[in-house]
């Protein structure tokens, strides 16, 4: 269980759907200890014109997971996304996505968190992303 802290808002925790990640049919990230993971099915809802995973959606998934795992270790700090780099690896189908975040460098006010979406037994992307850490007391 993670919490989202937000300046001006009540902590909530997550253990129901996040409002923004149940508008694209995707689970609240597990998370603990700098990780996180989140599993779902891709559904024919999330592909585009050609027929596989729409990038922005998996663009949102390792973005989500990746915040979800920097939730799970700061107090009263909220994580912003200031730089995301994604590589498409293959494209994605419908069926279960699996995907892995882990915090790997920390400092004042920037962190470093790195992210893998798997399907199959594949890998689908890699994302690293640097995240400003806002305080929110």
């Amino acid at each position: 269980m993670i919490r989202l802290r937000a300046p001006g808002y009540r902590d909530q925790v997550t253990d129901t759907q996040h409002p923004f990640l149940s508008t694209i049919g995707a689970p609240t990230p597990e998370a603990a200890d700098g990780k996180a993971t989140l599993t779902m099915n891709a559904g024919s809802e999330h592909l585009n014109p050609a027929g596989t995973v729409h990038g922005g959606m998996l663009a949102t998934l390792v973005d989500t997971t990746m915040g979800a795992a920097i939730l799970s270790m700061v107090e009263d700090e909220v994580p912003a996304t200031s730089q995301l780099t994604v590589t498409y690896l293959r494209p994605g189908k419908p069926g279960p996505l699996t995907v892995t975040a882990a915090v790997r460098k920390r400092g004042d006010r920037l962190t470093i968190c790195e992210a893998e979406i798997e399907q199959d037994g594949k890998s689908l992307v890699h994302a690293l992303a640097t995240f400003a850490l806002k305080e929110t007391s």
